[in-house]
């Protein structure tokens, strides 16, 4: 069993950390809130320690899962940053979903300090997080992937190595391009059912035997058509997700009208003060339409 430092006790952070201690790994958390982590701890019976440096040094495996780009660099470089305080030939995995760009950039300074790096976003929501079934995409060094792998196996049920660093992140993207335009197919037939006097929940148990089946229509739908959208990963989030990849395709050239729109259909349910639904809640949107009930 191995030493790991965690970092991050959000809604995803917090559940991984303690599937990290019920596997049997001596754990070490910070979280800028010292109060969640004093919770966790007296939860899980880790420790903690009041900066990530700290909470790093010893660690062979340091997790990070925060929320963007500039809170991984606040919580990794500096001073008091977990790379200050990791041993040469110890790993820092990314678990933030954040660019491909900073993903690199962090594994020079890493490799600068003797240090391995991996960008790993997971992808399964709070509950994939919760169970310990999230799919992990990771990019790096295959030997420091093999390593990292027996600890992520704590809270996975699928990871994968796609490549060199910003791979990870990058396959992530394809991920909430899929999301994106699946939920808003999802919000758009569950409104059609319902303008054209369908029984909604039946309509999608005939088509989710076949080929529209998807997890979204699963476990989703039954609170969509009651309105209910604090169930998943929220919709500031989606937003910070699909500006990273739209500025990702801007730069590689890939075409993504649909991703694009569903951009600006996320704008609206913020702007409708939605900004902490879950991504879901694109079918409050179609319902506000004018002369639509």
């Amino acid at each position: 069993m191995a030493k790991v430092t965690f970092i991050g006790l959000g809604v995803m952070g917090y559940p991984m950390a303690g599937h990290l201690v019920r596997n049997g790994h001596e754990v070490c958390v910070y979280n800028r809130s010292a109060e969640k982590a004093a919770r966790w701890c007296a939860e899980h019976g880790g420790r903690s320690a009041p900066t990530p440096r700290e909470a790093a040094a010893g660690a062979e495996f340091v997790m990070v899962c925060v929320g963007n780009d500039q809170d991984l660099r606040s919580v990794v470089l500096g001073a008091d940053g977990a790379l200050a305080g990791m041993a040469p030939g110890s790993v820092l995995v990314d678990h933030t979903t954040a660019s491909a760009d900073v993903a690199r950039e962090l594994a020079v300074v890493a490799a600068e300090r003797e240090l391995g790096f991996l960008d790993a976003p997971v992808s399964g929501g709070q509950a994939g997080a919760e169970n310990g079934v999230l799919t992990v995409m990771v990019g790096g060094d295959a030997a420091f992937y093999g390593r990292a792998e027996p600890v992520i196996d704590s809270y996975a049920r699928m990871i994968k190595r796609m490549g060199p660093v910003g791979s990870g992140q990058l396959t992530k993207m394809v991920n909430q391009i899929c999301i994106a335009g699946l939920v808003q197919g999802l919000s758009e037939a569950l409104h059609f059912a319902q303008c054209a006097g369908l029984d909604g929940h039946a309509a999608m148990e005939v088509i989710g035997k076949g080929a529209a089946q998807s997890w979204q229509l699963e476990n989703r739908h039954s609170t969509m058509l009651a309105g209910k959208f604090d169930f998943g990963f929220a919709v500031d989030w989606m937003r910070k997700d699909l500006s990273i990849l739209l500025d990702e395709a801007r730069r590689n050239g890939a075409q993504l009208p649909v991703t694009a729109l569903v951009d600006q259909f996320y704008a609206d349910v913020q702007a409708m003060g939605g900004g902490r639904w879950d991504t879901s809640s694109l079918l409050a949107r179609l319902k506000q339409a004018p002369g639509k009930a």
